[in-house]
């Protein structure tokens, strides 16, 4: 039977809503919109000013976020972030993501975007507001498997690649390797396989990272 085009053409947005209320790393700035101008208040024009970090919610690190010299974001190639990515589930048990871990799941072959979902997609549903320094992260042996095999891009579904409480490794071997990496997603949702992926950060010139809008795109083939 033909698959209808409504279907083909189903989006999952895997974005957080960005809002005062959206945890963020300790030490972030408030995440603040204020409006200059409102139509309420009789203005001609609604007009609002936001501030927060460029690291706020679902977004991008580019290089130059712990390389010297790396590339900025607007730098990026747009290739990477777009195209066939792979959804992995891991248990809720798992504390973290080792190589051994990665080297066990059912890749398919030629896929360089990775995506992970953990229990942290569940902070976003009932946590609120509060940071949680649980959250699921990489180890560095990790990262260093995903340069081993090739991919180019790797999402995970809270504030970090890395747990809270090491150092900066995993993100230096990634990004040292012009890895991309997609930070808080929710893929609450999404079950495991192949999707299509589409990730457009904000173009911020010279700057390390950008706030994205990030959907995936089902295709009932690959279930």
């Amino acid at each position: 039977m033909p698959v209808s085009n409504k279907v083909l053409r189903k989006y999952i947005d895997i974005s957080v809503p960005v809002s005062p209320e959206l945890p963020r790393w300790p030490g972030s700035p408030e995440i603040q919109f204020q409006r200059s101008l409102d139509l309420n208040n009789g203005d001609i024009a609604t007009d609002t000013t936001i501030n927060f970090s460029v690291h706020t919610g679902t977004h991008v690190d580019a290089p130059s976020h712990f390389i010297s010299e790396g590339n900025t974001v607007d730098q990026l190639d747009l290739d990477v972030m777009m195209g066939m990515a792979y959804v992995a589930v891991f248990p809720d048990d798992v504390e973290f993501i080792t190589a051994d871990l990665l080297n066990n799941l059912p890749l398919p072959a030629q896929i360089k975007r990775l995506l992970l979902r953990t229990r942290n997609s569940y902070f976003w549903q009932i946590k609120g507001s509060e940071f949680q320094k649980d959250f699921v992260g990489l180890t560095a042996d990790a990262a260093q498997w995903i340069v081993d095999q090739g991919i180019q891009l790797i999402g995970i579904d809270y504030l970090s690649v890395q747990r809270y409480y090491d150092g900066p490794a995993t993100h230096q071997i990634l990004l040292d390797a012009e890895v991309v990496i997609i930070e808080g997603l929710n893929l609450d949702s999404v079950s495991e396989g192949i999707y299509e992926l589409i990730c457009l950060p904000i173009k911020l010139k010279g700057i390390e990272g950008a706030p994205a809008r990030v959907v995936l795109r089902y295709f009932p083939e690959h279930t």
